[in-house]
């Protein structure tokens, strides 16, 4: 599935929770699917989660 038909899919999902619930279950549904892609790309090992804590709290890096 590339990335366009994927995003697209997930837009469909949000339109049609905001249309059958409403709009806080949309931006609830949303927020559980960014927090859901975090934790996807922590456990893949392509976040890090000490330099995102780093910028987090503005420190720079160091390359």
């Amino acid at each position: 599935m590339t990335a366009t038909k994927f995003g697209a899919l997930i837009a469909g999902i949000l339109a049609l929770v905001w249309i059958w619930w409403g709009f806080w279950a949309f931006v609830l549904v949303a927020l559980a699917m960014v927090v859901g892609a975090f934790v996807g790309r922590i456990v893949d090992g392509r976040l890090d989660v000490s330099s995102l804590i780093d910028a987090v709290r503005g420190k720079r890096s160091s390359s």
